[in-house]
């Protein structure tokens, strides 16, 4: 089979980039910013830039009330609840470790769904979900056997964070499946999505009164970077991977970004990477494969 030299060029975009957000948040964080004003000062601008290309290519961006609604929704539980924890965390754990953790998504939304269908899970799904979550424990082995309390806090927060983003996920698929009729561009979607969660970020900032002047340069250089490559041109590549390659080739950045994200820590941060980081980044990329295979199963057909 030959594969698209541009939608694999725009695949490896989605590689590359998106494994080095999890440094990128490690870095802004070192560099003066604070986690909800990071998170606000990233997506707000990145959002606005979404939104004007939209209205540039004539597409619609005026939103009805119901829209309105379900895309604060989704987009405070997809950036406040998902990339939010995940800022929060990365102050006291390394960025590899906040990468292989966030890579169970898959895993939760599979099961999540399968809860809503209400339909019996498969026997690869069910071993997927303990496989990686004897990843996690894996992971945690080393950390969690010294007690220390950030850790703890950090373990429970990179728990939740992709628990939020699964819902977020499949709440936005659920939502607008039942809005067919007045169908709205994927761009615009993700671009009020991250304004709604930016501006949920900046109201958290501002209740917890974190410093807005303590970033350095490099601080904001890498939130422009995370603006302008995270935000902007990997989304943009993701999309036309997806157009332009199979969906079951393009979801394999689940499995090369935390691999990705793990090096980059080990060789800008010197991130430790023990035995216990190998036996479980393997357990947890295994059970998202697991996941992965028994949804691209066929369902079994009645007589």
């Amino acid at each position: 089979m030959t594969f698209s030299r541009v939608g694999l060029f725009h695949l490896g975009v989605v590689y590359l980039v998106w494994s080095s957000t999890y440094l990128a948040f490690k870095l802004g964080l070192m560099y003066g910013f604070a986690p909800f004003w990071m998170g606000a000062t990233r997506f707000i601008p990145a959002a606005l830039l979404l939104l004007a290309f939209a209205a540039w290519q004539g597409w619609r961006v005026r939103l009805k009330r119901a829209e309105v609604g379900m895309l604060a929704l989704s987009g405070a539980m997809l950036w406040l609840g998902g990339n939010g924890l995940i800022l929060l965390a990365t102050q006291y754990v390394p960025s590899g470790y906040v990468a292989l953790m966030i890579s169970t998504s898959p895993i939760w939304a599979a099961l999540l769904e399968g809860l809503l269908h209400r339909k019996r899970p498969p026997g690869l799904l069910v071993l997927g979900l303990l496989v990686g979550l004897l990843g996690i424990l894996a992971l945690n082995v080393p950390k969690l056997s010294q007690g220390a309390p950030t850790h703890l806090l950090a373990f429970f927060l990179l728990l939740l964070s992709p628990f939020f983003w699964a819902s977020g996920t499949l709440y936005t698929q659920r939502q607008s499946s039942r809005l067919e009729h007045t169908p709205i561009h994927p761009v615009v979607v993700s671009g009020y999505q991250q304004l709604f969660g930016g501006l949920g970020f900046l109201l958290l900032s501002a209740l917890l009164g974190e410093n807005w002047q303590g970033a350095t340069l490099a601080g904001w250089a890498v939130n422009l970077y995370l603006i302008v490559f995270g935000s902007l041109i990997a989304y943009t590549s993701y999309i036309l991977a997806v157009r332009l390659l199979p969906l079951s080739l393009v979801t394999t950045y689940a499995y090369v970004n935390p691999v990705i994200a793990l090096l980059l820590g080990w060789l800008v941060l010197r991130e430790p990477l023990g035995l216990w980081t190998w036996v479980g980044a393997g357990l947890v990329l295994l059970g998202v494969g697991l996941v992965f295979r028994s949804q691209m199963r066929p369902t079994p057909v009645s007589a």
